[in-house]
């Protein structure tokens, strides 16, 4: 049966009104949720993050909700299942939580500012530090004493040290050391560093260096041993559950200047906002052995 064109045309307009439909039920988010990996106090990190989540709220007209975490474990787990939205994650555990599902999507990450222990730029490095006024002078003098660890899901706090390090002294942390402890946090481990709890600590470089600029420690209260490779900036993701034009509405938010996003930026030392792709953090999965 040979259709006229007029019929054609009716039946290409009821199915593309068909797939706006389709997209309609899909966008229809009454709420954002956003969720961050505690690489400090979530009380603090939810402040931090507060101008962010009034500037999305405004600009989407919705309720924007910042979730509170426990470990990077459970921020992975909620991107994973479709239980947040939105997500500030670290690049190894992206990586881990794109392999459960590749629909998470990262969007933004943020360039720091130039400090002390960090280049600034896009990205940071991983640190072995020992307290300034130590006998811990190099790598050698740690064999045999107790490293703090942050989260056995951290890039720059766990999993580049049990791969680069362990690389760099030809055996693993737990021959290497005669003791590891997983702090929680960045801020846990340096302070159980500065504390005296442990000899040593492999932490965030920015994370030292938000300590310097908040006055918890001077230039001589840390010392550096080992210093990883450059690793890009942690990404924020959306879940799977987040549609496209949600996605772009997000994206123009975070781009277009703003008080609120300034205010943002400050709170995180931060430059400026860079957009980022799965290809900007694809190559870490080589240097963490995935």
């Amino acid at each position: 049966m040979r259709l006229t064109g007029w019929v054609v045309g009716l039946l290409a307009a009821l199915l593309w009104s068909e797939v706006l439909a389709t997209e309609a039920v899909e966008c229809r988010h009454d709420s954002l949720r956003i969720s961050l990996i505690p690489v400090k106090n979530m009380g603090r990190l939810t402040e931090d993050y507060r101008p962010l989540a009034d500037l999305l709220s405004t600009g989407l007209r919705m309720p924007v909700r910042i979730l509170h975490a426990s470990s990077y474990q459970g921020v992975m787990d909620a991107v994973i299942s479709g239980g947040t939205d939105v997500a500030r994650l670290g690049p190894a555990s992206y990586l881990q939580a794109w392999k459960s599902n590749p629909a998470i999507e990262p969007f933004a990450s943020l360039a720091p500012e130039p400090g002390y222990f960090s280049t600034g730029g896009s990205y940071y490095s991983s640190l072995l530090l020992a307290r300034g006024d130590g006998a811990r002078r190099s790598i050698e003098d740690l064999r045999g004493q107790l490293v703090a660890l942050n989260d056995p899901a951290s890039t720059s706090g766990a999993l580049i040290p049990r791969h680069e390090f362990a690389a760099l002294v030809g055996e693993p942390l737990v021959n290497y050391f005669s003791g590891l402890i997983y702090a929680g946090s960045h801020d846990r481990a340096l302070d159980a560093l500065l504390k005296g709890r442990v000899e040593a600590a492999f932490v965030s470089s920015e994370r030292a260096d938000e300590y310097l600029a908040q006055g918890l420690i001077t230039e001589n209260s840390l010392r550096v041993l080992w210093r990883s490779e450059p690793i890009h900036y942690d990404p924020l993701v959306f879940s799977g559950v987040v549609c496209e034009e949600l996605k772009q509405r997000i994206r123009q938010l975070m781009t277009t200047p703003s008080p609120e996003l300034s205010e943002f930026l400050r709170n995180q030392r931060a430059e400026r906002v860079v957009p980022v792709t799965h290809d900007t953090y694809h190559s870490l999965l080589r240097r963490i052995g995935e």
